[in-house]
């Protein structure tokens, strides 16, 4: 049988789940009497857990929303969640949360064990917010991250396979720089040691990444910080489309709006100009839309194609 604060902290982990536990089965994943566990759960009271009981011979126990927030029982994967995203909020634009993140944060990182410690510390120092927004999320592996940011951190080489834009696979040995959060995808800043010039990777199409073992002198990084290293290069693809409209409303109002997706220019007190060049119309017509006033294309004219095809979607939808 397990100690008493060991057991203890296990019958607060399995109630976390919310779910309804019968007396008999909760004592048995616990390895007791049920006598024994309804100590265990008057010690949880009296912590200030708000443990609901049913009697009978099916009853069992339940962990109540309570009117105060008593100290949580989370596993290591759930802490490097909390802490990343406490550290998204401390970087991030919703306003009035960021002094309450950073002071949550430090209390989280300062009890947090070595282990847990060093990698959340890994994806903390080598991450580089670069504050874009409207791309397509995309999915990438925690632990993924935390091998590139620790890579990054020690400054040890990194081989992993890649697949390009265009579906090709090639195997690739970097040396790390920094990992930067762009919108919502993650780029790895890196030298190519297979091309000699450096590179940024969507981290997301990268697999199976490991460390090699073998430590370099970083190289200096072509550009003021990785953030706008990565900026440039999206700058530099392909955007065939210049998008012009007039839109009937204040400049200030409109640049509120759309304004980080972009370029808003005063016409008069009631109307301005949007400009924007991309490689597709679907998020010119989206964000027209989101601004909320009359406009006019008034360039491309495929622009015009693509807002009355969005337009008869919407009337059938009605």
């Amino acid at each position: 049988m397990a100690n008493t604060s060991t057991r203890t902290l296990r019958l607060l982990s399995l109630l976390q789940t919310h779910r309804y536990w019968q007396g008999g089965e909760l004592a048995e994943r616990l390895g007791v009497s049920v006598r024994t566990l309804r100590r265990d759960i008057d010690r949880l009271r009296e912590l200030g857990y708000p443990v609901e009981a049913q009697r009978g011979v099916d009853g069992g126990y339940q962990l109540a929303a309570g009117a105060a927030l008593p100290p949580l029982v989370i596993d290591d994967e759930e802490a490097v969640a909390l802490a990343v995203g406490l550290q998204t909020a401390v970087q991030g634009a919703v306003e009035g949360i960021a002094e309450s993140s950073v002071r949550v944060l430090a209390k989280v990182v300062q009890v947090m064990p070595t282990r847990l410690r060093h990698r959340v510390e890994a994806l903390r120092t080598m991450t580089v917010p670069a504050g874009w927004d409207g791309q397509a999320a995309t999915s990438v592996d925690p632990d993924m991250l935390t091998t590139v940011a620790l890579a990054c951190r020690d400054h040890e080489r990194l081989r992993f396979i890649y697949t390009s834009a265009d579906g090709r696979r090639t195997d690739r040995q970097v040396e790390p720089h920094r990992l930067v959060r762009l919108g919502r995808r993650w780029y790895l800043v890196g030298y190519d040691l297979t091309r000699h010039d450096w590179r940024n990777f969507r981290v997301d199409r990268l697999a199976e990444p490991e460390g090699t073992g073998s430590r370099f002198r970083p190289r200096d990084l072509p550009a003021a910080d990785a953030a706008e290293f990565v900026r440039a290069a999206m700058d530099n693809l392909p955007r065939p489309y210049r998008v012009e409209a007039l839109a009937e409303a204040p400049a200030a109002t409109v640049r509120q709006r759309i304004g980080h997706w972009c370029t808003v220019e005063e016409v008069d007190a009631g109307r301005c100009r949007i400009r924007m060049v991309t490689h597709s119309l679907h998020w010119p017509a989206m964000a027209l839309g989101m601004a909320g006033a009359e406009f006019r294309v008034l360039a491309p004219p495929e622009l015009l194609d693509e807002i009355h095809e969005w337009g008869a979607r919407f009337q059938r939808a009605c």
